[in-house]
């Protein structure tokens, strides 16, 4: 019997996107991509988008398919959810691995980032990508994924779900990976949390911006597969 891999998309994103990840993958993992309530077509919730509420999501679902204790490939917001898992509900985490995941957030950041999801700004300069997102998301309207993100963002820069010390109580094997092009995940932040994990590994790939749609997509599978 194969083992059971979630792989968890990042935010405003969609399983679509790890697919070819997915089917390298399956040779050796019976891989699922679950998407987070509100991407991929899947109903608005009522809730506002945060960490501790998708992590429940992914917490449920590894229940409801028994999957636990389950290895976590998460990408970007994907890898923030797992770790927060690992975190909280260790007994359903086999291993961790994170690729892209901005850990550090302050005020500052959080008014950064959310300025990039603006889908007037987008529309107006990236028309291609507003374009993609929405068909990401329908029959969701695009723009409101990104507004529920930009709050959660918000909400991220006032009050980090992860602190600096929640890191050292994950005991599950991780490894955090970041591209070493990645103009989004600083390396300093990535050392830090590898650097405080008492079971982790730390991997930087060659080649490799912070978008995924652009990231060598069989390195990163053996990458996730050798983790």
């Amino acid at each position: 019997m194969k083992m059971p891999l979630l792989l968890l998309h990042g935010a405003i994103g969609a399983p679509v996107q790890l697919q070819t990840i997915a089917d390298i993958l399956e040779d050796k993992y019976a891989v699922y991509t679950p998407p987070f309530p509100g991407h991929g077509g899947v109903a608005m919730p009522d809730e506002p988008f945060s960490i501790p509420f998708f992590a429940k999501f992914i917490a449920d679902y590894i229940v409801q398919y028994s999957l636990a204790p389950v290895t976590i490939a998460g990408y970007s917001m994907g890898g923030y959810v797992a770790m927060y898992l690992a975190r909280h509900q260790p007994h359903l985490v086999k291993r961790v691995v994170t690729l892209g995941t901005k850990f550090y957030w302050d005020a500052a950041v959080a008014q950064k980032e959310t300025a990039l999801l603006q889908p007037d700004t987008l529309l107006a300069k990236v028309p291609a990508f507003a374009a993609t997102l929405e068909k990401m998301h329908a029959p969701n309207d695009w723009k409101q994924v990104l507004a529920r993100t930009a709050d959660m963002l918000q909400a991220m820069g006032q009050h980090n779900p992860l602190q600096e010390e929640d890191y050292a109580e994950i005991t599950v094997p991780v490894t955090v990976m970041r591209g070493d092009r990645d103009k989004m995940v600083t390396m300093e932040e990535t050392l830090a949390v590898y650097q405080r994990l008492s079971n982790a590994r730390l991997a930087i790939v060659p080649g490799t911006p912070h978008a995924i749609e652009l990231a060598p997509e069989d390195l990163l599978a053996a990458l996730i597969s050798l983790a």
